[in-house]
């Protein structure tokens, strides 16, 4: 075994020790799934940052930057940093005080458990991509260091994952991102000074085509559209997602909840930066990589191999590592507990802690084997993020955040919202044709907010019938 091939197998080893140590916390399920409500602000924040640093950030992202610059990249980090501001802004302290273990469980106190466990359905789903995402990365290193086929790979690097998740729940997943954080920032850094050695800022800038810098599109709607489709698709989309809901209500106060989310949401922007100056760098050094038919997505694995020490190498996949495995492990727990106390715990009432604890490490087992067969049938890191979103930015946003801050918001309009949403959303996607101009997730994002509205209206309408004929009864019976 290679030096390198050695050292990724002591750090895949060595994230089971911890997780041991980390069940010893775990008592009962709310320690399982939010830490028992005690992070500090610096491990909230890290395991907040660790949220969106994954596959798609270090191999996704810089391969679609060296595909076609900013406007390629907007979804991510453009919309995942903002997604986290906005929590801290407006979300965190709301949310908090509520004390729930789910987001579902917020949707079943606002709205009814109907809205809840649908709601929970559609939020579940998104997660197969996104888990999917992150074991095709782990796949792709798993080829380059020990020379294994792709899903040989993925499905060994998966099953530390699913382990060290499966033992300690949220304990283990902040311990790991504690830290796997520390890993990324420390190795990024080191990665990038090694490399602007052998390729300068200044000669990436001069063989990089000048519209790749361009962040905003052309002045046509068109353009406009698709750019602000592509910011609100994580920006808004992952909004009521479980995993940033966990990670933000494990903190130990409202206060380092939001800060967390807003400290996070910066950090993450700028360390996502150095990832894609390395795209762009493989990009000059390898065209042949962004070629039609090539996978732009071992670009940065190259330029590693090619143009590092053995040193630099160890740090890279330890970084790489790192940031996939604290991302996979938060987001194979939410979906599972969502779908332990949202989906199926309703139909046992009585079930106890003991044994919804036990619903949830189940629930991870099967998330992981459908997100695994995802990711085999896919491949594709960015998309499989991409379109995971869009489920929850046209069904669940907006009975979010119109429970939150509108008083008027009822279960009919939540219903509304989420059915007109996701069905307008899929009409466009499927029954447009090209020349159509308005992206189906904002037509989606738009039927929404009416079916929200139009359920207010509706049951106001009811409601003034009722009082007008109650009226009328009461004058009669008087008369």
């Amino acid at each position: 075994m290679t030096i390198l091939g050695a050292s990724v197998f002591i750090y895949l080893v060595a994230m089971i020790p911890v997780s041991f140590y980390a069940s010893r916390f775990v008592k009962n399920s709310k320690d399982y799934v939010l830490a028992g409500r005690n992070l500090p602000f610096y491990m909230a924040l890290a395991t907040v940052f660790a949220t969106w640093f994954g596959s798609e950030s270090i191999l996704g992202a810089s391969s679609k930057m060296a595909e076609g610059g900013f406007l390629n990249v907007i979804e991510d980090p453009f919309g995942a940093g903002l997604c986290l501001i906005l929590i801290g802004l407006f979300f965190a302290k709301k949310l908090y005080s509520l004390n729930h273990l789910t987001i579902g469980d917020y949707f079943a106190e606002r709205y009814n458990k109907t809205v809840a466990m649908l709601l929970s359905i559609a939020i579940t789903v998104t997660y197969f991509g996104w888990v999917a995402a992150q074991f095709v990365a782990l796949g792709i290193i798993m080829q380059f260091v020990f020379g294994m086929s792709f899903i040989n790979g993925l499905l060994v690097a998966a099953g530390v994952v699913v382990l060290y998740t499966y033992i300690g729940g949220m304990w283990s997943v902040v311990m790991h991102d504690l830290i796997q954080t520390t890993i990324i920032i420390l190795g990024l850094f080191a990665i990038l000074i090694e490399i602007t050695y052998k390729i300068s800022i200044h000669d990436v800038i001069v063989a990089t085509p000048p519209e790749f810098f361009n962040i905003i599109p052309e002045h046509t709607t068109k353009d406009w559209l698709a750019f602000i489709a592509a910011l609100m698709t994580i920006g808004l989309g992952s909004i009521p997602q479980q995993d940033v809901y966990q990670r933000a209500m494990s903190a130990k106060s409202a206060d380092v909840s939001k800060w967390a989310a807003i400290v996070g949401g910066v950090l993450y922007f700028t360390i996502v930066l150095i990832p894609i100056f390395l795209g762009l760098a493989a990009r000059a050094l390898y065209p042949e990589l962004v070629a039609p038919g090539a996978d732009s997505q071992l670009l940065i694995p190259t330029l590693i191999a090619n143009n590092t020490n053995i040193f630099t190498q160890v740090i890279f996949y330890g970084a790489l590592l790192s940031a996939i495995m604290s991302t996979a492990s938060g987001a194979l727990l939410a979906p599972a507990t969502l779908l332990a106390e949202n989906i199926i715990k309703p139909f046992f009432p009585r079930v106890s802690d003991i044994r919804l604890l036990r619903f949830i490490k189940i629930s991870i087992l099967v998330i992981s084997a459908g997100a695994i067969l995802l990711a085999v049938k896919q491949g594709n890191i960015y998309e499989l993020v991409g379109g995971a979103y869009s489920i929850t930015l046209v069904s669940a946003f907006v009975p979010l955040a119109a429970g939150l801050y509108l008083k008027k918001a009822n279960s009919l309009g939540a219903m509304f919202a989420m059915l007109l949403g996701a069905l307008s959303w899929q009409y466009v996607e499927h029954f447009t044709d090209e020349n159509f101009i308005v992206p189906s997730i904002i037509v989606g994002f738009l039927a929404s907010i009416t079916g929200m509205l139009l359920g207010i209206i509706v049951e106001r309408v009811v409601l003034n019938k009722k009082q007008t004929t109650g009226e009328n009864i009461s004058v009669q019976m008087n008369n």
